[in-house]
């Protein structure tokens, strides 16, 4: 991954879901880039030593707890933002509930409102307050948070494909009715990515590893660089996508474990990885 070269100088971001894990890599690597960042968690713990830690790498950072789901714990994190730095230019809709699996059979309405209130109605709310706030400033970018699961399947997440497959839907209409305001909003589209590596045993990391055409898992740090690019002036005119970052996974027909063409037989090639 390159040095951080200053790509988001003087811009104020906010980054929900940012204790840890995907949120927190996108908020380090954002502030090392020159922004002063704004981490939203429920997590008030892991928020305050999220921000602390960015502050001991030389970043500005400054930790709000809050429930994306509340409209007025939103509207907090909104506020001192714009009270401590004076606007939002990015923000970036990363919280979600990405460990409630259940089968649909044993599902229950609480279920399905609670996964719904956390990864989609959660991007409603702060996307309907700051994005009153780029309009006026004539500009900002959005990010949100997709999955592979908005145009494939996991077993034992319904609720949360369905919330997924609806932030993308979201952020290609938010892309067009926010254009004219000079409002740019894209998503991120994670794919095997661990944010605990450690946590994984030897045989599910091999097997992890074996899955993905790059060879290797995801790590938090994947999303970063990428997340950097979508708010920066490189990606000016970049609106309405739903960029995959997951080394390959999603574009092949057939994991490597059931490939009936597989890496035996590619050609052993002087100076490749297979010589």
């Amino acid at each position: 991954m390159r040095a951080p070269n200053d790509e988001l100088k003087g811009k104020v971001a906010i980054v929900t879901g940012a204790a840890q894990g995907i949120g927190y890599a996108i908020a380090h690597r954002y502030a090392a880039e020159g922004a002063s960042v704004v981490i939203a968690d429920i997590n008030a713990h892991g928020a305050a030593e999220a921000a602390a830690k960015i502050a001991e790498d030389g970043g500005r950072a400054l930790a709000v707890p809050a429930d994306v789901g509340l409209p007025a714990d939103v509207d907090r994190v909104v506020d001192t933002a714009v009270d401590t730095f004076g606007t939002v230019d990015i923000l970036v809709n990363n919280a979600g509930d990405v460990s409630t699996l259940r089968h649909f059979l044993d599902g229950d309405e609480q279920w399905w409102d609670n996964m719904i209130r956390t990864n989609l109605t959660g991007h409603y709310l702060f996307i309907r307050r700051v994005a009153n706030i780029m309009v006026a400033a004539r500009g900002g970018t959005i990010i949100n948070m997709s999955s592979g699961g908005a145009n494939r399947s996991h077993r034992g997440a319904v609720a949360y494909d369905a919330s997924k497959g609806a932030i993308e839907a979201m952020t290609r209409s938010l892309a067009i009715e926010l254009a004219p305001y000079g409002i740019r909003v894209n998503a991120l589209v994670p794919g095997l990515i661990a944010t605990h590596p450690a946590h994984l045993a030897p045989a599910a990391r091999k097997l992890r590893d074996e899955t993905v055409p790059l060879g290797r898992g995801g790590r938090a740090d994947d999303l970063a660089g990428p997340a950097v690019f979508l708010a920066s002036e490189d990606a000016e005119y970049v609106t309405g996508i739903c960029l995959v970052v997951d080394g390959g996974v999603l574009v092949q027909q057939r994991p490597p474990q059931v490939e009936v063409f597989g890496l035996d037989k590619y050609p052993r090639i002087p100076g490749s990885l297979f010589a």
